[in-house]
């Protein structure tokens, strides 16, 4: 290395902070048009910087500068965070695609280093340019990206006339993406594959997802979808209470109606942890996650088939980080995070279920139990009893034919305990 040198960031060559701070990591924003594109603060961060590191494509967009040391970022990816922190206190720019804070390098620099010694020149997103192409307004676009993360999660994203614009990992992610639309029922779907957006090997390809490409497409690109269902297939509801028929199962799974009064005393409010327990299908778990992106679930259910179930339902409905485990309630509790709500949804009668459950959750924390068998009733009122909370009891009857007329067919009643958690102990019973 060279020899220390002061680096103030001035007002002039910043687009963040104050005059004078010092910010010696700029992250400079790269679009496929190259060096030529960049403004006159983002290169003097890039010609200032004793260390550039950035993928090897940015490199190569660079001109010579004398005694500028510079690295492909290597693999694992946390070795080139290592290495910018080697070089801390001393001018470095990290070179990123387009905007560095929109699925970027940006929001991991951010957790490691703090921003007052960030400078960030952001370029055009890909998802700013794929827009400019279409003339699709950008804020009524939902945007995903593909890169280190499981294509599933887009199934939680189609809606009928809903757009996507979704950053690709490589060349076999439009492939990836209409194979998943057409297993969802959006295989009717357009699909615009944009190839290097804003440099000169720019190119747009178009197509449904049934029919796929002719032609490889470029290892980078963009996909623009205007999700269209095929005839006779039925959208996902977005609120719960989703038809039993949207799950695997085998009769072990509350009704809808039932599931939909569980689903509001649970109340998700985001980035919420559910525990499911005895969860046979996990239709409560997997509606909980659809809530909010940001919610966090665990399943726990004892029979290893109604686990593969769970885990298909949380992969067909895009939710595929649903954690699972396998095993006894009361064995799986200790090793789990901290819940902010709890679903029973079997095994309310099992000796020391509810007052585990009970003890893990967090203060404020939502406890839910359901029943239908005189013990686990009786366990329910047991646990009203200690703790507190409203015992409902609901009943749904449905039309089914008598003869030649229709008459009323009652389910079994269920059993609802509900109860929040107070935030300080010695409350009182709510």
């Amino acid at each position: 290395m060279d020899e220390k040198r002061d680096y103030t960031v001035s007002a002039e060559n910043t687009s963040c902070g104050e005059p004078g701070t010092q910010r010696w990591l700029s992250v400079v924003g790269l679009s496929e048009a190259g060096w030529d594109a960049l403004g006159e603060a983002a290169r003097a961060a890039v010609t200032g910087a004793e260390f550039v590191i950035g993928g090897q494509r940015h490199l190569d967009h660079l001109p010579a500068i004398s005694g500028q040391q510079r690295e492909a970022w290597p693999s694992p990816f946390s070795e080139g965070i290592e290495r910018i922190r080697q070089w801390q206190g001393r001018p470095v720019c990290v070179l990123a695609s387009g905007d560095p804070f929109w699925y970027g390098v940006g929001a991991t620099l951010a957790r490691t280093f703090p921003p007052e010694v960030m400078a960030c020149h952001p370029g055009p997103s890909a998802f700013s340019l794929a827009a400019a192409r279409l003339g699709w307004p950008l804020q009524s676009v939902h945007c995903h990206s593909l890169v280190a993360r499981d294509p599933d999660r887009l199934r939680m994203a189609l809606a009928p006339d809903r757009r996507l614009l979704v950053l690709s990992s490589d060349e076999q992610s439009p492939a990836v993406v209409c194979r998943l639309l057409t297993d969802s029922g959006y295989g009717v779907s357009r699909v615009t594959v944009l190839e290097a957006l804003g440099g000169p090997e720019e190119r747009i390809l178009e197509t449904t997802a049934q029919q796929g490409l002719a032609q490889a497409p470029a290892r980078l690109n963009t996909l623009a979808i205007e999700c269209r269902l095929a005839e006779g297939a039925t959208p996902v509801s977005r609120v719960p209470g989703r038809a039993n028929g949207a799950f695997l199962q085998d009769g072990q799974i509350s009704q809808p109606e039932i599931r939909a009064v569980v689903m509001a005393q649970l109340a998700p409010q985001g980035g919420e942890h559910l525990w499911d327990l005895g969860a046979g299908s996990g239709a409560v778990a997997v509606e909980w996650l659809l809530a909010d992106p940001a919610n966090r679930a665990t399943a726990v259910e004892r029979r290893p088939e109604r686990l593969a179930n769970v885990r298909e339902n949380a992969r067909l409905h895009g939710v595929g980080h649903l954690e699972t485990r396998e095993g006894d309630l009361l064995g799986a509790m200790p090793a789990l995070a901290q819940p902010d709500a709890v679903f029973i949804g079997g095994g309310a009668s099992g000796e020391g279920v509810i007052d585990a459950a009970w003890s893990a959750l967090a203060a404020g924390g939502r406890c839910v139990a359901t029943a239908v068998t005189l013990e686990g009733e009786a366990a329910l009122m047991a646990a009203r009893e200690r703790f507190g909370g409203q015992l409902t009891r609901l009943s749904v009857d449905r039309t089914e034919p008598l003869g030649r007329f229709n008459g009323w067919q009652s389910d079994r009643p269920i059993t609802i305990w509900f109860i929040t958690k107070p935030s300080q102990a010695g409350e009182g019973r709510a």
